[in-house]
């Protein structure tokens, strides 16, 4: 979009254009769906600290209103592994209280990104970033499960390995065996329905068995407990002074993770089929509303969920309808099926997560990175170290400053500054004239070594620099070359410049590179005039 306008950002008619033609498609791959994310959205809620219930109506809430007001044709969103890493130790600090709350602010700062128009901030994320990003996430989801299908009590620690060795540290036999019997079950029947059929949905019928061989022994495990029939009535959040202030950091995290989960997804959905074009900055418009819609139903701060969406794609979505129909579906299912719902195990939730965590990671993508460069593989595994270790948001934040050091630790080192021989037929003095050749990129990774270079000259009278061949310069190099012009005049050296690319002159006058040179005629478009020039220079001294 060239020029801002508001009315990109909104719905339009022209969002169902096609619905008269793939509606069919559009209704299956909306039932399809539905049927997925009816156990992980369970899953996901109970996860997070904030219930079944919340991650059921997140579904839902956010998954109408994502659709209706986001950006892409086919995304699916409502609660994630990634949000629930990012949730989990925020509502163990602040108290299920605090959800709501976090909903709307996390909510408001994803709306006013996309109104700023910084969805395609994302782009800039490096490939490595991303992966060592997934890896940790689902490292830290399978570590979470880790109380729930043993049936054992959640570790103190916020930090998911912590609390997986603590939790392990409290198990109580017999219980925990029979936790991980449903587990074995759901991970027994999720991987041979993979192998059977990609789109079968293997994790709805394993919930259905574990919850039937569970209720048929009467196996002293835990479950979902009762769920209200339907959603619950909207509520405003009470927001206090002492409030805001104490949840303004865990808002910023969570809606910058909302931000990068959701673009990310719908980056990924435009690569698996032809669904049309993605607006990022609508996408984000419309993720920020279903955050705070969800919060106002008591239910979590929504993204775009990757899986969910390859699935909806892969079924033959191609409008928003699709998502829709996976929100009705999941409402009709809160209202008729709650109490059924109530009956299942806790501990097949777990394994429905474990299954997804071990799923997320591609062997052959690891492989890849860790084979590709040094640099990157080294990106890669600090991101996935810190996300499991530390945070999710500062490992993208370390992960970016690392694979911008190595990024211009390499632009560094493919710059260069070369000296040349002088063209033929040589002349007498030619020895006291130096030709050097910048080229690649002159910043501030890569000034000081020009400098060091240039600088050692010795028994030179004359000094030729052509920069014609340099693509890169900042105002740390332009800087550079002024003070290396000003020691080399000093010295009684006289300095000529040929070829400063067009692009780059602006920056050398504003820096002061054209006028520290001894004269104005010393700046030249020719090689050949400037050791003609050169030559002059050493014939009158």
């Amino acid at each position: 979009m060239n020029a801002w306008s508001p009315r990109t950002l909104l719905p339009s008619v022209g969002d169902y254009r096609d619905l008269p033609r793939t509606w069919r498609g559009d209704l299956l791959a909306g039932v399809t769906v539905g049927i997925v994310a009816l156990p992980l959205a369970l899953a996901f809620g109970v996860s997070s600290g904030a219930g079944a219930e919340s991650g059921l109506v997140t579904a839902i809430i956010a998954g109408v209103v994502a659709a209706v007001f986001g950006g892409s044709h086919v995304q699916v969103s409502g609660p994630t592994g990634a949000m629930v890493v990012v949730l989990a130790p925020i509502l163990a600090v602040h108290g299920a209280g605090a959800l709501a709350a976090i909903c709307l602010m996390a909510g408001l700062l994803v709306l006013a990104a996309g109104a700023l128009r910084l969805g395609r901030t994302v782009g800039y994320i490096p490939w490595p970033v991303i992966e060592g990003f997934t890896l940790g996430i689902a490292v830290i989801i399978f570590l979470q499960q880790v109380p729930t299908a043993t049936g054992a009590p959640p570790g103190e620690s916020t930090n998911a390995l912590i609390a997986a060795v603590q939790s392990l540290g409290a198990l109580s036999w017999p219980k925990a065996t029979w936790s991980l019997l449903l587990v074995a079950v759901v991970v027994i029947i999720m991987v041979i329905s993979m192998r059977v059929h990609p789109r079968f949905p293997g994790s709805l019928l394993a919930i259905v068995a574990a919850s039937l061989i569970a209720a048929v022994a009467g196996l002293p495990v835990d479950t979902i407990g009762e769920l209200p029939a339907g959603l619950p009535s909207p509520t405003l959040p009470t927001i206090d002074v002492a409030t805001t202030l104490a949840l303004i950091g865990p808002a910023v995290a969570v809606a910058a993770l909302a931000a990068i989960e959701s673009l990310l997804s719908v980056r990924v959905a435009a690569t698996l089929a032809e669904t049309g074009p993605y607006d990022a900055d609508r996408e984000l418009v419309g993720q920020g509303l279903a955050s705070i819609a969800a919060g106002l139903f008591g239910g979590m701060p929504a993204t775009g969920a990757i899986a969910r969406t390859a699935v909806n794609v892969r079924s033959g979505a191609r409008t928003r309808m699709a998502a829709i129909v996976h929100a009705l579906l999941l409402l009709a299912i809160a209202s008729v099926g709650a109490a059924v719902v109530a009956h299942i195990p806790l501990a097949a939730l777990a394994g429905v997560l474990m299954v997804t965590a071990v799923r997320m990671i591609a062997p052959a993508t690891v492989r890849t990175v860790l084979r590709s460069t040094r640099a990157d593989a080294a990106v890669f595994v600090v991101t996935a170290v810190v996300t499991v270790s530390v945070d999710l948001i500062y490992a993208v934040l370390i992960g970016l400053l690392a694979a911008g050091f190595f990024a211009l630790r390499q632009l560094a080192k493919a710059s260069g500054v070369h000296r040349e021989e002088l063209p033929a037929p040589s002349q007498p003095g030619d020895e006291r004239i130096a030709l050097f050749r910048l080229e690649g990129a002159l910043f501030f990774g890569a000034a000081e070594r020009m400098l060091e270079r240039v600088a050692a000259l010795d028994d030179i009278e004359v000094v030729v620099i052509r920069m014609a061949q340099m693509r890169m310069l900042d105002a740390t190099g332009a800087q550079v070359i002024t003070e290396l012009i000003g020691s080399l005049e000093r010295r009684g050296i006289t300095v000529l410049i040929k070829g400063i690319p067009a692009e780059h002159l602006p920056l050398a006058e504003r820096v002061g590179v054209l006028s520290s040179l001894r004269h104005q005629n010393h700046l030249f478009d020719d090689l050949d005039a400037a050791i003609a020039h050169a030559r002059s220079h050493v014939s009158r001294s």
